[in-house]
């Protein structure tokens, strides 16, 4: 029964391997993937487009932008399938026939030809990627600290860092599931946004010693842009991974934060700590952009974040860790409550109209913050440790815990009146 199955699937002999043929003889020569799309287009009488496991579009061999955008779309009609080299998906084989569906042979022949294909054109781009990560890595852990080995091995990866650098840390994180590689697909757009203003930047994911990996799975991702005659470099580079990321995301939660130029290229893991800084504060702050140098106090806690995490963290313990805990626990708004109290001076009436709640409430929550820190905010002491506690948990990035008050959209929690009610 198998096998006529298996014989019914594939067409009469000459048609199912000239067919075939097409594909593998472009596989065969070299041609790329352009030519494998358009061999694949006339072997499956289909219109055809081949993407990476990021979502990018690698070729195309449709009849029209109309065309085009009918298949990489899912429009009806079209089909996708994964290409799969042993268990891993390196990219889909998106199609629309113009006629009888392909018999299912062919079309797996075909498509682990061009899994193939995907996966060899990517060798080069693939091993470039790990050296940029594995030399950003040894810069912001310290492994290398000679400035002609940290300039040679720039050059070698096409940056010029004999002037010195700023480094950016970007950081998308999804509001909903996501398809495929998401990661690689911010990383690509990232990069694409620091090179449109400096074409040496080098991007990639690397983790910073003694800190965790908020922003990526194998670590921050990390841009650094090489100095220029433009001192503002930075900064635009900055705006421009932004732009990129928003245009090319969609329901992404996103920051980007730059450091301080360092003219030395010894000083660079000094200039990472200081945008893993400013990170850590933007997505605190709910911030898309910030400077190192516009992140206020929390520059002191810098040398702290940097050579002593430990340190800060049990300072964080000793403060306000109990209220983020209790936070948790009952989705309460201890941790809210006392940075609204601060805010406003000490002001208990102005705390209450912040937070949209009575006055009884907040003073309540504020003996709740006594019981479990031992610290008085009705005391200077008090209130200075919290407030720093407050800065040692954001620097640290350890994100408060947010109610449904907190959601995009609730406005805080804040019911709206009519006039005649107020």
């Amino acid at each position: 029964m198998t096998a006529a199955r298996n014989a019914a699937e594939i067409p009469a002999g000459s048609d199912f391997l000239t067919a075939f043929e097409d594909v593998s003889a472009a596989v065969e020569a070299g041609a790329g993937l352009p030519e494998v799309a358009r061999a694949t287009g006339r072997a499956l009488n289909a219109s055809v487009a081949i993407v990476d496991s990021a979502s990018s579009v690698l070729a195309v061999a449709c009849a029209s932008p109309d065309d085009e955008s009918a298949v990489l779309s899912g429009a009806a009609g079209s089909e996708r399938l994964d290409l799969r080299v042993a268990d891993s998906v390196v990219g889909q084989l998106r199609y629309r026939v113009n006629g009888e569906p392909p018999p299912p042979t062919l079309l797996r022949m075909v498509s682990t030809l061009i899994a193939l294909e995907v996966e060899r054109s990517r060798g080069p781009e693939r091993a470039s990627e790990a050296a940029v990560a594995s030399f950003l890595g040894d810069l912001l852990a310290r492994k290398v600290t000679d400035r002609e080995n940290i300039v040679a091995r720039g050059n070698e990866l096409g940056a010029d860092l004999s002037a010195g650098a700023s480094v950016i840390v970007a950081r998308a994180t999804p509001m909903q599931p996501e398809e495929g590689d998401w990661r690689a697909r911010v990383l690509v757009l990232a990069e694409r946004g620091a090179r449109s203003v400096s074409p040496g930047a080098l991007a990639a994911a690397a983790p910073f010693k003694g800190q965790p990996a908020a922003g990526h799975q194998d670590g921050e991702l990390v841009i650094v842009v090489p100095a220029g005659d433009d001192p503002g470099l930075d900064r635009r580079a900055a705006a421009a991974i932004l732009r990129e990321l928003e245009a090319g995301l969609a329901n992404f939660v996103m920051s980007v934060a730059v450091s301080r130029p360092a003219a030395d290229p010894v000083d660079l893991h000094r200039a990472g700590a200081e945008a893993l800084l400013a990170a850590n504060v933007a997505v605190a702050q709910g911030e898309q952009m910030l400077a190192f140098e516009d992140t206020g106090a929390y520059r002191l806690l810098l040398p702290a974040m940097s050579e002593d995490p430990a340190e800060l963290q049990r300072f964080h313990e000793e403060t306000v860790a109990p209220l983020v805990a209790y936070d948790e626990q009952y989705e309460t708004e201890l941790v809210k409550t006392l940075e609204s109290f601060l805010e406003a001076d000490g002001n208990v009436a102005g705390t209450a109209a912040k937070l949209f709640t009575h006055r009884h409430t907040v003073r309540y929550r504020l003996e709740r913050v006594r019981e479990l820190t031992g610290l008085d905010v009705g005391s200077t002491d008090g209130r200075e440790r919290l407030g720093l506690g407050l800065k040692a948990m954001r620097v640290l990035g350890i994100v408060q815990p947010q109610g449904p008050a907190s959601e995009r959209g609730a406005e805080g929690g804040r019911v709206h009146r009519e006039e005649k009610d107020r």
